[in-house]
């Protein structure tokens, strides 16, 4: 049903005017009656409780970092089986992003490009709906990415970060801190070890209990992931997230043209799959096994998420299939790794 939904009524839309027609849906099966409904349908088997970063998931496979900028369908997307939701990007000062359009379709290739530019209404305003989020007595495990305001200059880059970690941090059970998006300038010249090293040390401080990860682009050789990964270990940072977008364009089905004209910004989905799996590996190779390591980009089925977790993974997230494959991804992923026990 829903592939015939995508191809008749979705994919003839500007894609961020229809993911903001979904957000309400979302938010509803997050409410009574529906959310015990939903729930019923798509609650993942016991089975597939995994422990990491001191936390319970009750599945390995969540949502990433860019769906819920805003930390509004929290308890929708647990309603619809997954184990876990990063809220964000968010930032210490509200933004609207770059100008539109900024996000983009390539139906052949199972992807997207973006280029939002953080867009969401400030640390303050999500730290205030995780708080309510987290009194709830059935609940995902959320997590809170944050990143630099746009109008801060990179010299003060620690200091903005600092400040959405003290908004923040007290109310999520994990943080992502995002150096690797390729959509505010400056942002992944941070992930340099020796400006990143400070910037992290600061984050871990001012976030207390709650553990800290950190996110890195796909772009990077592979000497420099490992040396952030080795980093991370030594500041005793909770893990890392692997990976965020990618800057490159290939390999892409898409008329050259095509995605020349849609510009700058960051590619998700299928075509990452493989770079993706690589820095997975990379890390993994040069971290301890209670390091927690987040895979994600180009996770799209059960055979993903089984091959990043055989690769070190300890949690699995997506976003673009969602797009692709519909409310009940999280349902079939879950299902299929059950089938698979």
């Amino acid at each position: 049903m829903y592939p015939f939904i995508f191809r008749t009524f979705f994919a003839r839309m500007d894609p961020e005017r229809a993911h903001h027609l979904v957000i309400p849906v979302i938010r509803v099966l997050g409410v009574w009656p529906f959310a015990p409904i939903a729930r019923a349908l798509t609650r993942p088997d016991p089975r597939l409780q995994t422990r990491a970063l001191g936390l319970v998931f009750d599945s390995p496979f969540g949502v990433a970092a860019g769906f819920d900028k805003n930390a509004v369908m929290t308890e929708g997307l647990y309603s619809l089986g997954f184990g876990h939701v990063e809220v964000g990007t968010v930032t210490a000062i509200a933004q609207d992003g770059n100008p539109r359009p900024r996000l983009y379709r390539l139906i052949e290739d199972r992807a997207l490009i973006n280029r939002m530019g953080f867009n969401n209404a400030g640390a303050a305003a999500a730290a205030r709906r995780l708080a309510r989020a987290r009194r709830r007595p059935r609940r995902t495990v959320l997590g809170a990415n944050i990143g630099k305001s746009r109008v801060v200059d990179v010299e003060q880059a620690t200091a903005d970060y600092v400040t959405s970690t003290t908004l923040v941090a007290p109310e999520a059970d994990f943080l992502v801190v995002n150096v690797s998006s390729p959509n505010t300038p400056g942002l992944r010249g941070l992930q340099a070890v020796e400006t990143l090293r400070p910037l992290l040390s600061a984050v871990r401080d001012a976030a207390g209990a709650t553990p800290v990860l950190v996110k890195i682009a796909p772009d990077l050789p592979d000497d420099e992931i490992e040396a952030i990964a080795r980093l991370a270990v030594e500041l005793g940072l909770a893990g890392l997230v692997a990976t965020n977008t990618t800057i490159a364009r290939e390999p892409l089905q898409a008329d050259a043209a095509t995605v020349e004209a849609m510009g700058a910004g960051g590619l998700s989905g299928a075509p990452l799959k493989q770079r993706a799996l690589e820095v997975l590996r990379t890390v993994r190779a040069v971290v301890p096994a209670e390091f927690c390591v987040i895979s994600a980009g180009g996770v799209e089925t059960t055979a993903d998420v089984q091959e990043r977790l055989a690769a070190g993974a300890d949690l699995v997230q997506g976003y673009t299939a969602f797009v692709y494959r519909g409310p009940l991804w999280a349902r079939q992923i879950n299902r299929g790794l059950a089938a698979a026990l």
